[in-house]
């Protein structure tokens, strides 16, 4: 199961110029469509007197992956598209890209377009830095104390992250781990505790 992807590092904004149009570019880091859109409406809103406000995003992964680009009034195919293909040539998702125009009166053709977009949106995504980012799953355990050294051994072997502890005369945990390495977990902690400790899952991404 795979149970990682690449997204960007830090959100970034770079500006280039040509034959006297500002082409901005940001990006942002999304989780859903919706965070998509309202961080579009943000740039829309202070960058409300630019000609043109292009942007592609992608979330998600593979068959459940959600994607929109547009070229908002700009000739078809010569904005929205190619920030897009910058966007999946990184190999990045949960991403937002937008090149904000502010249209400088010299006009550029759909060749110097395609050009003008795709650069802006390159360099923003270069200054963005790229990320390995884990799917996690998190549980919940609770186990005797005669067992927490064994058990304690166990998630960190498997690289699993304890977020929360409690001690009374039982000791409750709360445990991150990749999603791939969920089932090891929980059939350590069976062996561990012959099945008699109790196991709840909390969230999953």
């Amino acid at each position: 199961m795979e149970d990682a992807y690449l997204t960007i590092e830090r959100e970034s904004r770079a500006e280039i110029k040509v034959k006297g149009s500002r082409f901005i570019g940001e990006t942002f880091c999304v989780g859903g469509v919706e965070t998509a859109l309202e961080k579009l409406e943000q740039v829309r809103k202070r960058e409300y007197s630019a000609t043109h406000h292009c942007y592609a995003y992608l979330v998600g992964l593979e068959e459940e992956a959600a994607f929109k680009y547009s070229d908002d009034g700009e000739p078809s195919g010569t904005a929205g598209h190619p920030i897009y293909d910058v966007i999946t040539g990184t190999g990045v998702t949960n991403v937002l890209c937008v090149v904000t125009r502010y249209f400088g009166g010299t006009k550029l053709g759909t060749g110097g377009l395609v050009r003008a977009y795709g650069e802006a949106a390159r360099e923003a995504l270069a200054a963005s830095g790229t990320r390995r980012h884990y799917i996690k799953a998190r549980y919940r355990f609770v186990i005797g104390f005669s067992l927490y050294d064994r058990w304690q051994n166990a998630v960190r072997k498997l690289g699993a992250e304890t977020a929360a502890s409690e001690f009374s005369d039982v000791v409750t945990m709360e445990i991150e781990i990749r999603t791939s390495r969920a089932q090891q977990l929980l059939e350590l902690f069976t062996e561990i505790t012959a099945g008699k400790g109790e196991v709840e899952e909390i969230s999953s991404e």
